[in-house]
Order: structure tokens, then C-alpha cells, then sequence
């Protein structure tokens, strides 16, 4: 395997014996076939779409499948190979109703028919990311797949909430379709700072999807501790599945607390109806295996990020969406537009004991633009007065390294006339902290 998507990445160089995120081999190279499979699905595409618009659920496949293959999503090869084979489908269909003769060779299919897990991980190993030997063209390639990968996430979760734009699919398929011919590195670069707008652009209709279905997010204390009902803990950053998970709890007994990246959903109006949605429990996705140990009932992994998962919360957590482990148990999509049925979680949490407290008191986010700009006059002014000197931007994803104490470290360094702006799972380095307020404004300000 050659794996160096992460910020983890061994070495700071890839994984190829086993992955920091402890992504096998044969995961690893399945992922790489699928996203090579995904470029065979956007070279018909492109000639698909020069006769006209394309249909949407082409759109939707790609960016279902790109999220499957972010860090720390799904680790089950049984669904990635599925998609594999939805993606040959899907690309073989659109040749036949073009009529598309002239193919490359190389993006062609081999025996799909066959549930050969060894031919599949073989041909995997032939398309993986060193098949592209010139070091700086597989650098700019890999950055725009890797770019396109968590736009595809974003789209994948407006789409859920109703929200799609042809334009962002069809970028799918022009960034794709281009890390299969020989560009110049200008052209490159053009594509991985087109994909930057296109980021940009999608993380829009993903924040209007999001405040349309469930208002914008406000200002919200946020309890971090625990009551004496039993609970399922919900993580990752599906706010669709956390409205079904909230419906479905409704007079059940059970409550609801949100883990590391689903902490932004404690500031949504719509959801502060729901008596039994307790807050936040533990920290970032890297303490999962101590704290799903530790809060005793059902877990639900509704996206990334997943760790590999013990033996003592095996039987009680749960992938939806684009996540997976293998011998963990999925709940899929119920289709024809029906909800999700979470039955089988709410009756095992009935069963568990409450959740073990680990931490008491409160902490504040809801920092999002709408509620800034309602705060606009305030911090003009203490910016004016000089109580407030310096904003300093600290975001991003957290992780295991002893060296990400630094994240703490500035946030006590910092001027106490300097407010930090955060989102990501980086903040629960810093967002405990004492750190006070400076004339009623927080000095941290987590956006989401």
C-alpha cells in the first residue's frame, strides 16, 4: 500500500506497512481502486456531458464514493467493493447509452462479474497512487483527489438535506477526468486552486442546507456532563441523522449526547426542543476508544472519524452513511424516501447502563456568521476601545501526537486582549480551558 492523505501519515512520508489509522493493506488498495474505477466512471462523463446535462445520481454515486475513501470513514472492504462494482455499473451504463466507443484502454473493465477479493486487491495494486511515477505530477494530482474528496463530503451531506448544484458535480468529474491525461503544471495548479473555489462554494450550500432545515446556530452553553438515564452517543457530522436519532428517542427513556465533530449540532435551534438531548460527551476522535468504553451504552458513527474499534464496544457501536468497520453493524438507508430506523440502538441502550460521567460544567460555542454579524457592533467596538487586539485563527483536526499539546500551549501563551477563532476537532485542545471573556465576549469563538 501507499497511503499519504492524512495528517498522521507515517513519517510524514506514507504508509506503507499498515496505516497510522491502522487501514490495512488491502483496504488501502481497494480504496485506490475504487477512486481509479471513479476516473473511468468521469472520462465517459466528460464525453457524456458534451451532449448534455447529466443525470444527477451519477453526481451523487461520486460523491458517496469519494467520502467512503476520506481518512478514518470506512474500513470495510466488503462495502468498498460493492461500490466498486456500483461504480462499473454505473460507468458501463453511461457508455451504452452514449455510445461510446473510443475508451481508454486502461480504465476499461476486467472480470467484475467475479467475487474474487485477491483479483480485486491485484489490480489494485497496478493503479494505486505510484502508478503515476513523475513525483510532481502524482504530488498535484493527488492533492486535487484529495481536495475533491472532502468536497465530496460536504455535497454528500447537503444533497441528504436537499441541497445539490450540477456545477459541483460536474467539477467531480473534470478534476477526475484530468488526473488521467498529461497536463502541464500550470494546469494543474489551475485545478487544485479551482477545486479550492469549489470548497468554498459547496461549504455554502452545505451552510445553507443546514440553517434552512434547522434555523442558524446560536450562542449555546453546552453541558459536558451526564444524567442517570441510559444514553447513545452520536458522532461524526450527519445533522440529518441526528434529527431522526432525536425523533426516534422522543418519550423512549434514552438520552442523547453528541461526541467530538457532532458537538456543533448542541447549537442548532431545531434540536434544543428535544428535553433528552443532554450535550456533549468527551473530547476529540482520538480519545474514542477510552471514552465509548467509558460511556456505556450504544454508539453511532454517522461519518469519519472511526478508530479502530474494541473488543469491549464491538456489540454496541454502529456505522451509518459512508461509514464502516468491518463486524460492526450498519444501519443503511431504509429508500423510498423513509427515514432511517434507529429501533435497534434505542433498544440496546435500554438495556446498558448510563453513561459514566468523566467531566462536569459547561462550555460555549454557537459562533457561527449569522450570530457573529449579530455581535458586530460589540466587537467593533472593543476592537475600537482597544480591548480586543489580535483575532488569532485555530482550526483544523486534532490528533494523537504528544507534539499537538502546542495547540494548548499558545491558547494559555496568547495576550488576554486576543480572541481565538476555532472550528474542528483541534478546539478540545483549548476549549476547556479557563481562558475567560473580554467584556462579555468569549475569547474562544467556535464557529462549528
Amino acid at each position: 500500500m501507499f497511503c499519504y492523505q492524512c495528517q498522521e501519515t507515517i513519517g510524514n512520508a506514507g504508509c506503507v506497512k499498515g496505516g497510522a489509522c491502522r487501514k490495512s493493506e488491502s483496504t488501502a488498495n481497494l480504496q485506490d481502486l475504487l477512486i481509479y474505477i471513479l476516473k473511468g466512471l468521469a472520462i465517459v462523463g466528460v464525453k457524456t456531458r458534451d451532449k448534455g446535462a447529466l443525470d444527477k445520481k451519477y453526481g451523487r454515486f461520486i460523491s458517496k464514493a469519494l467520502f467512503a475513501t476520506i481518512t478514518n470513514a470506512n474500513f470495510d472492504d466488503a462495502r468498498i467493493i460493492s461500490l466498486i462494482k456500483e461504480a462499473v455499473t454505473l460507468r458501463d451504463e453511461l457508455k451504452g447509452n452514449c455510445q461510446i466507443h473510443s475508451y481508454p484502454k486502461i480504465h476499461d473493465s476486467v472480470s467484475w462479474e467475479i467475487d474474487n477479493q485477491e483479483e480485486f486487491t491485484e489490480k489494485a495494486k497496478q493503479v494505486g497512487v505510484l502508478s503515476t511515477e513523475n513525483e510532481d505530477t502524482r504530488s498535484l494530482r493527488e492533492l486535487l483527489i484529495c481536495g475533491v474528496k472532502g468536497i465530496a463530503a460536504y455535497a454528500d451531506h447537503a444533497a441528504i438535506l436537499g441541497k445539490e448544484n450540477d456545477l459541483i458535480y460536474d467539477f467531480f468529474i473534470e478534476a477526475l477526468e484530468s488526473t488521467t491525461r498529461d497536463l502541464s503544471v500550470d494546469e494543474m495548479v489551475a485545478l487544485v486552486l479551482k477545486a479550492g473555489e469549489f470548497a468554498v462554494t459547496t461549504m455554502a450550500l452545505l451552510d445553507k442546507a443546514n440553517t434552512e432545515a434547522y434555523g442558524n446556530p446560536e450562542i449555546t452553553k453546552v453541558n459536558i456532563g451526564v444524567r442517570g438515564n441510559p444514553g447513545i452517543l452520536i458522532s461524526g457530522h450527519d445533522l440529518k441523522d441526528m434529527e431522526i436519532l432525536l425523533k426516534q428517542t422522543a418519550g423512549t427513556g434514552v438520552d442523547v449526547y453528541t461526541h467530538s465533530e457532532m458537538l456543533p449540532a448542541n447549537y442548532y435551534p431545531k434540536f434544543k426542543k428535544y428535553k433528552h438531548f443532554v450535550g456533549n460527551y468527551g473530547n476529540s476522535w482520538w480519545k474514542q476508544q477510552t471514552e465509548f468504553e467509558s460511556f456505556n451504552g450504544p454508539v453511532l458513527m454517522t461519518t469519519n472519524c472511526i478508530t479502530p474499534v474494541k473488543d469491549s464496544y464491538k456489540k454496541r457501536i454502529f456505522t451509518t452513511g459512508m461509514a464502516g468497520y468491518p463486524g460492526v453493524k450498519h444501519i443503511s438507508d431504509s429508500g423510498d424516501n423513509q427515514e432511517k430506523d434507529f429501533s435497534e440502538i434505542i433498544e440496546l441502550a435500554k438495556q446498558c447502563q448510563p453513561p459514566k460521567g468523566i467531566e462536569t460544567g459547561e462550555i460555549v460555542g454557537g459562533f457561527a456568521h449569522n450570530q457573529i454579524l449579530s455581535l458586530a457592533e460589540k466587537i467593533i467596538e472593543a476592537i475600537k476601545t482597544g480591548a480586543i487586539k489580535r483575532f488569532i485563527v485555530m482550526a483544523g483536526c486534532d490528533g494523537r501526537g504528544a507534539s499537538r499539546s502546542y495547540f494548548t500551549e499558545v491558547a494559555k501563551a496568547l495576550p488576554k486582549d486576543t480572541v481565538i477563532l476555532t472550528a474542528g476537532c483541534a478546539k478540545y485542545r483549548y476549549n476547556k480551558l479557563n481562558l475567560g471573556d473580554i467584556g462579555g465576549i468569549p475569547r474562544v469563538l467556535d464557529a462549528g
